[in-house]
């Protein structure tokens, strides 16, 4: 980073890592960004103030909104990024507009406006093409207090995003501190986050490529000294803000660290799309479950493979829709298995539903026993480390609420695991080993 350079100062793999990151929100591949990091891993120098900085020189007139959790952390990164242009600027084409002097409210010569705020701050009249979150939780008891978790998830949704300018992006960057703090709610509401998580010590299927154990940035803090870090702060600390993965106390009933990944979907001698359905479209304030469809295939080794995974909030007719859709992309090949309530009423649904779906084989059987008892196939599987996960963007979402349940706060994508699990064995059998069709996502 030619930034850098006059401090002396060079990025780590892990920098590097988020700079690529930062370079696709720039050049617009990506849209929404999600940084999960322990606390001194730098992430802050490199996104509030190097990353606006390079984001100002390919959009010159655009308009950037900055906020973390109090206006004077918000102020003293503005104040860092104004000394940086004021120092360096000549060269990168960056002028400030001299009559604006504010460290977290100025403007540059071309048209460019930088506005820094603290959460939940005042942010009315202002518009943004870039927002940029930086650490928006303060404290444990903040992370701890529902009542502040959920002020924290309406001023975003509300307020914030409501200055975003059609088209712009958002980058949260941000230490975890519990499952349901902004970054696990919004990978468990909300779509299409691209999800940059490095822990300090690397577990299986790093994106780094680091080996198991091995500390994120080993010349400021090697595992030794994380090793100590780890017996202070205690399990659940460690585990949230310097593991990136927050855990209720009494644990998950899955063991997430026995979960393989692929890029690629190998080759399935049968496939099964598990629904767990719901008929309530989101709306302002609500927070309704979710219509799951859950593609689950058995590889040639034995093995069985999360394939694809369908979301929608939606009323009885798009949910029909959905399904059918996804059935068409699917194709016959894949079996669909159905929930069926008790009673007529559950028996007309899955008739209505057969002739929706005519054409491709259906399974339909009632559900019995608890959630927790009919998930227990699954996490025996996975904990037997014969489960695999395809990365894709759905993936995270998925994985935070196998890490909450049973305490979480939806369970709709564990429930169509379940059933994918308990219904694959009748799925038919592929005519030839071939690749089943994957959906388009």
């Amino acid at each position: 980073m030619t930034m850098l350079a006059p401090r002396g100062q060079r990025p780590e793999r892990h920098h590097l890592a988020l700079i690529d990151a930062l370079e696709r929100v720039t050049s617009g591949e990506v849209d929404r960004l999600m940084v999960q990091m322990p606390p001194g891993a730098a992430k802050s120098t490199y996104a509030s103030v190097l990353f606006p900085a390079f984001w100002f020189t390919r959009h010159p007139a655009s308009e950037v909104i900055a906020a973390c959790h109090t206006a004077s952390l918000a102020g003293h990164f503005g104040r860092r990024l104004r000394m940086l242009i004021a120092e360096q600027g000549d060269e990168f084409g960056l002028c400030l507009d001299p009559t604006n002097r504010a460290a977290g409210r100025f403007s540059l010569q071309g048209g460019a406006q930088y506005f820094a705020a603290g959460v939940r701050g005042p942010i009315t009249g202002r518009r943004a093409d870039l927002i940029l979150i930086d650490d928006p939780v303060k404290s444990w008891a903040e992370a701890d207090s529902r009542a502040a978790r959920d002020a924290l998830y309406d001023w975003y949704r509300a307020e914030l995003l409501s200055r975003l300018k059609p088209g712009g992006r958002v980058v949260l960057v941000m230490t975890r501190w519990h499952e349901d703090d902004l970054a696990g709610r919004l990978m468990a509401r909300d779509g299409g986050w691209t999800v940059l998580r490095l822990p300090a010590l690397a577990e299986a299927d790093d994106p780094l490529g680091r080996a198991p154990g091995e500390a994120l940035w080993p010349d400021w803090e090697d595992e030794r000294e994380i090793a100590r870090r780890r017996a202070t702060v205690g399990e659940r600390v460690f585990a949230a803000l310097y593991q990136q993965r927050p855990m209720r106390d009494g644990g998950s009933l899955f063991e997430l660290d026995r979960i393989g990944f692929v890029d690629a979907a190998p080759s399935m001698l049968r496939a099964v799309r598990a629904w767990d359905l719901a008929a309530t479209a989101a709306s302002a304030g609500g927070n309704p479950d979710w219509t799951v469809g859950l593609k689950l295939g058995l590889a040639a080794d034995g093995t069985h493979v999360v394939l694809d995974v369908v979301r929608v909030r939606a009323g009885p007719a798009a949910v029909e829709a959905l399904l059918r859709a996804t059935a068409e992309a699917d194709g016959p090949g894949t079996a669909i298995a159905l929930p069926q309530d008790p009673g007529q009423a559950g028996v007309a649904q899955v008739a209505h539903l057969r002739r929706v779906l005519e054409g491709f084989t259906v399974i339909a059987s009632p559900e019995s026993g608890s959630k927790q008892t009919r998930a227990l196939p699954a996490a025996a599987r996975i904990g037997a480390g014969r489960t695999r996960v395809l990365r894709a963007a759905w993936t995270d979402a998925f994985v935070a609420e196998l890490r909450t349940f049973p305490n979480g706060e939806k369970d709709d994508q564990v429930d169509a695991l379940a059933r994918a699990e308990a219904m694959l064995g009748q799925a038919p059998a592929a005519a030839r080993m071939t690749k089943i069709s994957m959906m388009g996502r």
